[in-house]
């Protein structure tokens, strides 16, 4: 009996089997527009952090790969010139709150007694100028002007005139006593207050400057200068990258635009864990189209045009590290869903 036959058929079912099986398989696949799967990198945000100040640096407290926290001190400067001026600034404006607190305390007591006192005395010698005046004349209208010189009358008459003129600017200034400063003067001394009270808290907030702290939660990913060197807002200190929030930055083609929409659940994995997705959320679909990125071309998508999309991530446990290229698998059915932008 002839085999061949029987061997050829087999093997024509087998391979239509297999034909059969790649069908099925390709048409499930297919059927699957529910599913989109893009690439991309998680995103490179940072941040250069520079003294605000032209000073020697004093001490830097972290390293690359450090991780850091918002508000953590980072480094500080040599402030030893500033905490003088600070000193000098704090005695001025002990000296222009004492001014302003004896103008808005007026005269003393003792003060407005003494000028009534003076006003008393200076009406005293006004009397007796008067009365000596009055003498003189009396005896040169008795004497026929015999004994008494004319020169003598000029001069009694001259010191009347004087006590007079005295008496009445002892009075003005016994009122200016009584009175109190001008309301002009206290207002001046409030002013100069104000000056040295900002001149300090100028000399405070260098103080301030003179920490370098983290803007947000981040990783060191440079240290630029050394404590010694000489710092300036020009000169960054260190490079920190954001780590939060954390987003993969992907590309979809416009085919797909019209279901990807803020919302949309996406799982990521990485070449390194392919196993171990991470759960995701597209927060950011650019309106402007763009040719594919060279970082991820190939030669039939260098001329086809994408949109940018962001997908936020909950990475607690840093798996997805800076700059790491990402598969992004996209669940369309959830556009239905999701919020349909404005």
């Amino acid at each position: 009996m002839n085999k061949k036959p029987i061997i050829a058929g087999v093997a024509i079912a087998l391979l239509a089997a297999l034909g059969a099986w790649q069908y099925s398989v390709h048409s499930r696949s297919d059927a699957r527009s529910d599913v989109l799967t893009v690439y991309g990198n998680v995103d490179i945000r940072q941040v250069s952090l520079a003294f605000n100040a032209n000073e020697r640096i004093a001490e830097l407290l972290v390293r690359e790969g450090d991780a850091v926290r918002a508000g953590q001190l980072l480094g500080r400067l040599d402030v030893k010139t500033l905490r003088v001026r600070a000193t000098q600034a704090d005695a001025q404006v002990a000296v222009a709150e004492q001014a302003l607190a004896r103008l808005r305390a007026g005269s003393r007591r003792e003060e407005v007694a003494r000028a009534k006192a003076d006003v008393r005395a200076a009406e005293s010698d006004l009397e007796l100028a008067a009365a000596n005046a009055r003498r003189l004349d009396e005896v040169a209208q008795s004497t026929a002007g015999k004994g008494v010189s004319r020169q003598d009358l000029d001069r009694a008459a001259s010191a009347q005139r004087v006590a007079a003129a005295r008496l009445e600017a002892v009075r003005q200034a016994a009122g200016l006593v009584v009175a109190g400063p001008r309301k002009e003067d206290i207002a001046q001394a409030g002013a100069q207050l104000d000056a040295v009270r900002a001149e300090r808290a100028l000399l405070q907030r260098q103080l301030d400057e003179s920490e370098l702290k983290a803007p947000t939660d981040a990783v060191v990913r440079s240290r630029l200068l050394e404590p010694g060197d000489m710092a300036s807002p020009q000169r960054p200190v260190y490079t920190l990258a954001i780590t939060q929030p954390k987003w993969v930055r992907a590309y979809v083609p416009e085919t797909a635009l019209a279901a990807v929409r803020p919302g949309v659940s996406a799982s990521v994995t990485t070449d390194s864990d392919p196993n171990q997705p991470i759960a995701g959320r597209v927060g950011y679909v650019s309106a402007v189209a763009e040719f594919t990125p060279k970082t991820v071309q190939t030669a039939e998508l260098r001329t086809s045009l994408v949109y940018e999309i962001r997908v936020m991530v909950d990475d607690p446990g840093d798996r997805l590290r800076l700059g790491m290229p990402a598969t992004v698998t996209l669940r369309l059915a959830d556009a239905a869903s999701a919020p349909k932008r404005p």
